[in-house]
């Protein structure tokens, strides 16, 4: 337990026999319970994470392979259902890549109820990013600026799956609308923010070997883009239908209306009678106009934290 609160960790593993037995036996003593999903392998992941001295009850959950993300809700939903609150869920990957060390400082702004939501973050951490191969640095920057828009805050690591909830969130979430495979962290960060959770960052360490990362990145950077433009989308009509709708969202909606007005008056002229405005400065300005949006945005963010905030307490 910390701070009165029980602490379960959920831990995905697909073909982690070389790694889930570490896992699981450097865990902190303060972690009551771990939910392992072994998702589909084909390897002895299984035994060895039976086998593994933990310090912790272990249950085993086995899968025929239902994604990284529906692996990491099942071990959510079986926390809900064995832990009593108040509670927080983190998650840690079976592959040994995260450092049980920072467990402790993930889980704190949680249990101490200054955050609702904390994920890793290695782009702060002294030697975080240091060691992350260089494609997969320039792939997290990419992810990060079209997060960062999609979630309307700063968002500088969002592949990092570090995390750490609280049983509140997962108590209101909507495990229904869910989404399974890679981009899950985008996904939720998206949704945290459209329901007004309020999300923490905290210096991680991530440890690299020599694996090879199943990600194809054309595939991924296509259905996970796409998924954020959507959810991006959806968040700013969500809020506009709200009964507490932030001021600052109506200030978003009519900015990007008129970048997107601009930008398409660049591509194929069809307002530059109206708009007096042609050519390369309708980019500019519609640039510009989508730059002001996200501002207002943001506003949006912190005001919506806000109102759920006073919800919640």
């Amino acid at each position: 337990m910390q701070h009165g609160w029980s602490v379960g960790v959920v831990v995905p593993a697909r073909n982690e026999e070389l790694h889930i037995a570490g896992v699981l036996e450097t865990l902190p003593t303060f972690v009551d319970l771990v939910v392992v999903i072994n998702d589909g392998s084909t390897d002895a992941t299984e035994r060895c994470a039976q086998e593994a001295s933990c310090s912790a009850t272990v249950i085993i959950l086995n899968t025929a392979g239902i994604g990284v993300g529906g692996a990491i809700d099942m071990g959510h939903r079986c926390l809900l259902e064995q832990l009593e609150p108040p509670f927080a869920s983190a998650v840690m990957a079976g592959d040994g890549q995260m450092n049980p060390e920072d467990l402790e400082a993930i889980l704190t702004p949680v249990t101490s109820g200054q955050y609702d939501h904390v994920k890793g973050d290695r782009s702060i951490h002294p030697e975080g990013y240091n060691k992350m191969p260089r494609l997969r640095k320039i792939a997290s920057f990419i992810l990060a600026f079209f997060t960062s828009l999609a979630a309307g805050q700063r968002i500088s690591d969002p592949q990092c799956g570090y995390t750490a909830t609280s049983h509140t969130v997962l108590e209101n979430w909507n495990w229904e609308k869910s989404w399974s495979g890679y981009g899950y962290p985008n996904f939720w960060l998206i949704q945290l923010a459209t329901l007004g959770w309020a999300i923490g960052h905290i210096p991680v360490e991530s440890i690299y070997r020599k694996e090879t990362s199943g990600i194809k990145p054309a595939s991924f950077f296509i259905r996970v883009g796409a998924m954020m433009a959507v959810e991006h989308h959806r968040r700013n009509v969500s809020w506009v239908r709200s009964k507490e709708t932030p001021m600052a969202t109506y200030g978003a909606l009519l900015a990007y209306s008129l970048g997107w007005m601009l930008l398409l008056n660049g591509m194929f002229g069809a307002m530059s009678t109206v708009l007096g405005i042609e050519g390369w400065l309708s980019y500019l300005a519609g640039i510009f106009c989508w730059m002001v949006a996200h501002l207002f945005d943001r506003m949006a963010t912190v005001a919506k934290q806000k109102v759920n905030k006073h919800a919640t307490t």
